[in-house]
Order: C-alpha cells, then structure tokens, then sequence
C-alpha cells in the first residue's frame, strides 16, 4: 500500500524537481495531430475548415461543412532519438498506437435565407494535442559527478534538520522532512543516507558538506520514459454569412496525464573511492486540467481567396504532480531500499498560464481541383506564468521565463489535389525554438504527405508526417550541467474514416 504524504512547505521546495521552464513548454506546445486529411496538409487549415481537427486553429472552420459529419481517427507514433552525451552516442526507438481523434458536426442550415445567415453548426470533437510516450537513454563519461546535485541542495542546510528521531523509521523521516523543511532539505537527507555526502563536522549546526565520492571523470546511464498525453475537448458553434463570411467560438478543456519514470547510474569512480557505484532513480506523476477559448473568422474574398484569422486564448492550468524517489550506493544506510516508489510525495496544486496564439492564414482555391493554404501563427512564451506568482520561488521561474523565452513564429503550407475520387495532399510546417538563444530547443521543420478516396457518403483518409529537432536535455535541475543533445525525429502514420449522415 502506498504511503503518502502532502507537503506543506512552501512551492519553493518543488520547483527544483518538477515545476520549470521544461514544464512550461511542454503544456503550451501542441504537434500536428488529429485527423489524417489536416495531419496530410500539415494542419494548414486557417482559412479553409471544413475538418474536424481544423477546429484546433481556427473556429469559424464548423460553418464550412454542408452536412453532418463524424470522423474518427487512429494513428502510429514513431519516435527516433539519437543522443549524444559524454563522448558517446546512442539511438532509440520506439513506436505506440492509440486513437487520437474523434468528432463530430451537426449543419442546420436556415429556413429563411433572407437573413443572410444561412447555415449554423454544432462541433464536438476530441484531439490528442500533445503525446508525451517518448524514451531516450544516454550514456557518457563526464567530470560532474551526482554528487554535485545532493551537495548543491545541502550547503546551508543544518545538520540536525536531517537526522533521525529517537524510533524514526528512515522513511518516516524522509517524508516528514520533506513535509516540515522543504524539497531541498529532503534532498540533502537523500544525499546523506544514500552514502554521497557527509557533513564538514558532526555538529547538528552544521551547514557544509563535502563529498563521499573520489573521481577524476565518471561513468553515467541515464534513461528516461515518459507516458501520456495533453488531450483537448472542443464545444464548437459557428455561423455562415451570405455564403461569404465564417464566424466560430470553441471552448477548449484540456486534461494532462503524464509519467516520467528517470532511472540514473553512475559507475568508474577512482580506485580509492569507497563508493564505486551510485543509482538515483526518480518518479513523476502530473495531472492536470485546463480551459481555453478560441475566436475566428473566415472570409470568401473571391471564389479563388480564402482569408482566415483566429485568437487562441491563454490556456489556464490547475496541475498536481506526485514525487517518489529511490537511492543506493556502496555506503549508502542498509535501511535506504525502503525509500522506494512505494512511497510518493504529493506537492501542492500549482497554476500554469500558457500564452495565447494569433493566427493568419490565406488559401487559393481552384475549384473541384484542389486547393493550396498558409497559416502563419504568433505566439509570445515569454509571457507564459506558473502560479502562485505571490510565491518568491514561482516568482524566480517566471523570470527565467521571460528572460529565456521569446517569440514563436510558425508557418504551415498545404496543399491538396483531386483526381476524381482521390485526394493527393503534401505540407511543409516550420515552427522556430522557444528560447531566445535558439539552442537549447532547436527550430522544427516537418513534412507531410497524404491521400484520400471519397466514397460518396464516407471517405478514407490516410497520412504521414515526419517532423525533426534538437534539443539539448539536462540529465537534472541542478549539479550536473552537461546537457545530452537530443536529435528527436516523429513520424507518425494516421488513419481516418469520416461519414456524412
């Protein structure tokens, strides 16, 4: 049974190991997902709609159906990574299926076109907005020890604060500091039993530490598996106006599921090293859930020219995240082993603001032949916030965030070519890197390609997309500096069969 325990202390104590501008970005980040006809395109639908997921850019894209319409999607997700870290480099892959869309739309069209409004629509529809299944392993040798992560959280901690009361079981102790003194004290605690650090004097006042560890270079392994998904429900109304101006409205709820499972060795100490080998390994739940909205419009210039404009509203997160942690090492305490997964902090509901995102788009229509869009988007990172924002240390990262984070240009460009019955589609999409310095995540280039039968009342939709960037991975928050360069390639391979009833 598991045993758990919520901290009290300030937020200041989890931001080290889970709140950061990593996080931030991972929740303000969608990839191209949903049905196989906008993934062929590369999503360049802001100023055609007419598909489910093009709801996900621009709204007004529900008063483009002519009929009722439902459409439910399944795809395969490929992730290649190849890491380079410490010398060396090393490649996984690994592939996951799941059903990452489904929706539908109801037209009611007008009984008195004197109006002007001649069509009103009603979506649902469901998108995977972000799948977090990934996994990368890097192994290297380097000069920065694990050692430096328990030592960078235990200078200034007193000594006292960490050791065991009189009947204390080591775990009891692990969790009440946690709970009494902080993230960083429990660290320095899981440092100090876990056999890396010792205290400068054996004085309960003591606030120095030195290390147990005797290195010139050492050995590391670190993988890391992430599960889950950033999924978005959308509540769609649109209305078309005398056949050339689209209105739409969505509201957006966003569910966050999320495991990261970190599991770390470090081996080839020097011979006089009484610790020879070191494991930390580390277990992160997120859940969460968010709301947003999003506005537009699509204009008929010409029976040739389309233009689209979309607002996508902040998105606004309540998100909860679970701890467990587990250490071993040649000195380390012989009661360590039950400090294990079994036993799970839970930190304190925090808040996350994703900045908002405009939209233009430009299609050329050529009648039944086919059809050539732009989308171009705008999206400020800087201004993303976690909350609390009265908490110092959330305070702190919303700093680095804006410091660190700046403008996010994206252009995506599709097309699509009819031959009776069959579609042919292609896409290009560029996404430029969040960061200022423009390498810590690199810019995102992706490609697409697709085709289509229509059947008459159903149609078959089918695409592949290949999207590639570089990011340079720290293995963790602090201690350990050297970054393991993440080249990640996506390829997914989409299925979609959409009906008219």
């Amino acid at each position: 049974m598991k045993r758990k325990l919520t901290f009290i202390a300030l937020l200041a104590c989890a931001i080290s190991s889970a709140q950061n501008i990593s996080d931030v970005l991972r929740y303000s980040s969608e990839n191209i997902q949903g049905t196989a006809r906008f993934q062929g395109m590369s999503g360049a639908f802001g100023a055609l709609g007419g598909d489910l997921s093009s709801l996900n850019t621009n709204p007004a894209g529900a008063a483009i159906f002519n009929n009722n319409q439902g459409t439910v999607t399944a795809a395969l997700f490929n992730r290649n990574n190849t890491i380079t870290y410490g010398g060396s480099q090393t490649d996984i892959s690994r592939s996951y299926a799941e059903i990452s869309q489904a929706g539908g739309v109801l037209v009611f069209k007008s009984t008195n076109p004197e109006t002007g409004w001649g069509k009103f629509a009603l979506a649902l529809n469901y998108d995977i907005a972000e799948n977090f299944d990934n996994e990368i392993f890097a192994a290297g040798s380097t000069n920065e020890g694990i050692d430096n992560y328990f030592l960078n959280f235990a200078q200034g901690v007193p000594f006292g604060d960490i050791l065991l009361q009189d009947g204390e079981f080591l775990e009891d102790a692990y969790l009440d500091i946690g709970s009494n003194f902080g993230f960083g004290d429990q660290q320095t605690f899981l440092g100090y039993f876990g056999g890396l650090i010792d205290p400068a004097t054996a004085d309960n006042d003591n606030t120095a530490y030195v290390s147990n560890a005797d290195y010139n270079t050492v050995n590391q392994e670190f993988s890391r598996i992430t599960t889950g998904y950033n999924s978005k429900f959308t509540v769609n109304a649109a209305t078309q106006y005398r056949e050339k101006f689209n209105f739409g409205a969505s509201l957006n709820f966003h569910t966050i599921l999320q495991t990261k499972n970190d599991e770390f060795t470090e081996t080839g100490y020097n011979a006089t090293s009484e610790i020879q080998r070191t494991t930390f390994d580390n277990y992160l739940l997120t859940e969460g859930s968010g709301f947003s909205f999003s506005l537009g419009a699509i204009a008929k210039v010409t029976d040739f020219v389309r233009l689209g404009a979309s607002y996508q509203s902040p998105t606004w997160y309540r998100i909860e995240d679970a701890l467990s942690q587990r250490i071993t090492s040649d000195l380390a305490d012989e009661d360590i082993n039950f400090i294990n997964y079994d036993i799970v902090n839970i930190f304190p509901r925090y808040t996350l603001k994703t900045p908002g995102k405009l939209t233009g788009s430009m299609a050329l229509v050529f009648g039944k032949n086919g059809l050539l869009s732009v989308d171009y988007g705008y999206q400020d990172m800087s201004q993303a916030k976690l909350g609390p924002t009265s908490d110092a240390n959330f305070a702190s990262v919303n700093s680095d965030v804006s410091n660190q984070l700046g403008i996010v240009n994206s252009l995506r460009i599709g097309g699509e070519y009819r031959i009776e019955r069959f579609s042919l589609r292609g896409g290009y999409r560029f996404e430029g890197s969040p960061y200022e310095d423009g390498s810590t995540i690199g810019d995102l280039t992706g490609f697409s390609g697709g085709l289509g039968y229509d059947f008459g009342n159903s149609r078959l939709d089918l695409a592949l997309n290949r999207s590639e960037r570089d990011v340079a991975q720290r293995l963790f928050d602090t201690g350990i500096n050297t970054p393991a360069l993440v080249n990640g390639i996506n390829t997914n391979a989409t299925l979609s069969y959409t009906i008219n009833f």
